[in-house]
C-alpha cells in the first residue's frame, strides 16, 4: 500500500479546521498529528501515542533539525541581549538630531526595519520605541509608523536567510515529497524563491510609494489629519498602549548607535562567510584532501549555493552571542549576570516558535512518508488525484495564496500555515507539471511560483491579522491604539494583497517571473495612483 488515501486528508484538515475555531496553532497542529498517528496504528490509542512520541524524538534527533532549534534559541538570546543593554535608545537619541522632515522620519523608520530583520517581534518593539519619540515630534501619526513597523517585520524576515522564518521554510521544504526532484539544496531553492515572492517584496514597495508620494488613503488620511493638529493618534479608538521601553534603556548613556549595530553585522558578516566554508569544510572532509585544496575543486557560486544552511548558521549563531557577550561586558553596558539573564530571557522568548517548528516538522513527517515508513502517504495520493483529474497547474498558485492567507489570517501566525501547507503543495505542483511535460526549467518555475504563493499568502495573512503577535506588537511598539492601526493598515494589506494575486495568476500561467511582476506592477500603479484615491477618499 503506497498511501491510506482520503483518510490522509485528516491531519491537514483537521488543523487548519481547528486552527479556525481555536486560534491556537500549536494545539490545532498537535491534534492533526495525533489523528495521522491514530490512522496509521489502526485506531488504537496506545499505539497511536507510542508512535507520535516517537514522532517527536525522531524529528529532533535530526542533525539538520536541532542545529535549527538551537539557532533559534541562540537568536532569541541575541534578541534578549540587544534589548537589555540600550543601545536602541542611543540609537534613536542619534537618529533624533539627523531627521526633521516626516518624510526623513519614515524612511529611517522603514530602513531601520529592513536592518533589523533577525526576528520580527525586536523588529517592531524596537524600532518603534526607537523611532515614535522622533515621529511625534515630525508629526507623523502613530497609525503609520505601526503600518510602517508591520509592513518590515514578517515581509523582511521572509526574504533574508539569516533569519529564524526562512531557516523554517527551508526545513520544511527539505522534507516535502517532490523537493528531490530538484538536485538541490533547500538553501539554493529558497535564493531562487525569493524573487518570487511577489507579495513580501510589494509590502516593502507600498511603504515606500506611501512616503514619497504623500498619498495616504482610507482611515490613514484622517489618522494623518488629526496628526497635523497634533494629535499623534485618534482617541475614538481608545487610549494608546503604554509607553513601552526596552529593557536596558536607562543605560543608553553608556551605549552607542554602533553597539546597535554591530551585532547585527558580524551576524550577517560571518553567516555570508560560513555558507560557502561549510561547504569547503565537507568537500575537504568527504575527499580527504585539505581545506586549500577543497577551495581549488568548487567555485565560490557553487559552494553558496550547495551549503547546509542549518551548519553555517549554527555556526554564525554561535559566534556572534558570543561575541557580543563579550563585547557588551567589556564595554560595561551589564554584568556578567544582566547578561546571563539576557540571554535566559531571550532564548525562552523562542520556545513558542521551536515548538510549532517541532510540530511542523511531525505533521510533514506524517503526511509524507509512506505507511512503509509510518505515514500517510498524503502527498502521493493527492499527487494522482490532482494530476489524474487534469486539473490546471495554472491556477493553483492562486488558489493556494488565498488558502494560505485565510489559515495565517484566522490564526494570526504565518509558521504553522507554512507547516500545514508547503508537505501538500509541494507534489501537488512536482506532480501537476510533470505530467503537463513540463522541462526542469520550466517545472522549476512552476513550483518556485507555486510555494513562493504559499509563503506570501502566509506573510499576508499573519501581517494583515488583528490577532496576529507582530500586528499586536507593531502597534505596542508605536504606541498606536490596536484597532487604529489594524483599521489603517488594512486597506494598503488588502491592496498589496489583491496585485500580489495577479502576478501569482499571470506567473501561473506564463511560467515566468518578469510577466508576473509586470502585471503586479502595472495593476499596482493603476491602482495606487488612480483606483485607491477614488474608492476610499471620498
Amino acid at each position: 500500500m503506497e498511501n491510506f488515501g482520503a483518510w490522509g486528508l485528516i491531519p491537514p484538515v483537521l488543523a487548519i479546521t481547528l486552527a479556525f475555531i481555536t486560534k491556537d496553532v500549536v494545539i490545532s497542529l498537535f491534534l492533526g498529528i495525533l489523528s495521522g498517528a491514530l490512522i496509521v496504528a489502526g485506531g488504537n490509542p496506545f499505539t497511536a501515542v507510542l508512535n507520535l512520541t516517537d514522532l517527536l524524538a525522531s524529528v529532533l534527533s535530526d542533525g539538520w533539525n536541532i542545529r535549527i532549534v538551537l539557532f533559534c534559541s541562540l537568536l532569541g538570546g541575541l534578541v534578549g541581549m540587544l534589548s537589555r543593554t540600550g543601545s536602541a535608545r542611543a540609537f534613536g537619541n542619534w537618529a533624533s538630531k539627523k531627521l526633521h522632515s516626516p518624510k526623513t522620519t519614515m524612511l529611517m523608520a522603514w530602513f531601520c526595519g529592513l536592518v533589523i530583520f533577525i526576528d520580527d517581534y525586536f523588529n517592531s518593539l524596537a524600532v518603534g520605541t526607537v523611532m515614535r519619540p522622533i515621529t511625534d515630534k515630525n508629526k507623523v501619526p502613530r497609525a503609520k509608523l505601526a503600518y510602517i513597523l508591520d509592513s518590515t517585520a514578517a515581509p523582511v524576515c521572509i526574504l533574508v536567510p539569516v533569519s529564524s522564518w526562512v531557516i523554517t521554510v527551508m526545513s520544511i521544504v527539505k522534507g516535502s515529497e517532490g523537493f528531490e526532484t530538484f538536485g538541490m539544496t533547500e538553501f539554493a531553492f529558497f535564493m531562487k524563491a525569493v524573487p518570487y515572492d511577489i507579495y513580501a517584496i510589494l509590502a516593502l514597495v507600498m511603504v515606500l510609494a506611501v512616503i514619497f508620494t504623500g498619498r495616504d488613503f482610507g482611515p490613514m488620511r484622517k489618522s494623518q489629519m488629526l496628526a497635523e493638529k497634533g494629535e499623534i493618534f485618534d482617541r475614538s479608538y481608545g487610549e494608546a498602549p503604554g509607553e513601552v521601553e526596552l529593557a536596558g534603556d536607562d543605560k543608553s548613556a553608556k551605549a552607542r548607535t554602533i553597539d546597535m549595530l554591530l551585532p547585527i553585522i558580524v551576524l550577517i558578516v560571518t553567516a555570508l562567510v560560513f555558507f560557502p566554508l561549510t561547504t569547503y569544510m565537507g568537500l575537504a572532509s568527504s575527499e580527504g584532501v585539505g581545506l586549500s585544496e577543497a577551495f581549488s575543486m568548487m567555485g565560490l557560486s557553487d559552494a553558496f549555493l550547495n551549503t547546509d544552511a542549518s551548519m553555517a548558521l549554527w555556526y554564525a549563531g554561535v559566534l556572534t552571542v558570543a561575541l557580543t557577550y563579550i563585547y557588551y561586558i567589556a564595554r560595561r553596558l551589564f554584568s556578567i549576570k544582566e547578561a546571563s539573564d539576557a540571554l535566559i530571557e531571550g532564548i525562552k522568548s523562542m520556545v513558542p516558535a521551536i515548538i510549532i517548528l517541532t510540530m511542523a516538522w511531525s505533521i510533514g513527517s506524517i503526511i509524507k512518508s509512506s505507511p512503509a515508513d509510518g505515514g500517510l502517504g498524503l502527498a502521493s495520493f493527492l499527487s494522482e488525484v490532482v494530476v489524474g483529474g487534469g486539473f490546471p497547474l495554472s491556477i493553483v498558485p492562486v488558489i493556494v495564496f488565498v488558502l494560505s492567507a485565510l489559515i495565517a489570517f484566522a490564526t494570526g501566525t504565518s509558521w504553522g500555515t507554512f507547516a500545514i501547507m508547503i508537505p501538500i503543495v509541494m507534489p501537488i505542483a512536482v506532480g501537476l507539471g510533470q505530467a503537463q511535460g513540463l522541462g526542469q526549467d520550466a517545472l522549476l518555475n512552476a513550483t518556485l511560483i507555486c510555494i513562493s504563493s504559499v509563503l506570501g499568502g502566509a506573510v499576508f495573512g499573519d501581517h494583515a491579522s488583528p490577532i496576529s503577535d507582530t500586528t499586536i506588537l507593531s502597534s505596542t511598539g508605536a504606541g498606536c491604539p490596536h484597532l487604529e492601526h489594524v483599521t489603517t493598515q488594512l486597506p494598503y494589506a488588502f491592496f498589496t494583497a489583491f496585485c500580489a494575486m495577479v502576478g501569482a495568476l499571470a506567473g501561473g500561467l506564463s511560467l515566468n517571473l518578469l510577466v508576473a511582476w509586470f502585471a503586479t506592477l502595472l495593476v499596482f500603479g493603476i491602482g495606487f495612483f488612480f483606483v485607491m484615491p477614488k474608492v476610499l477618499n471620498r
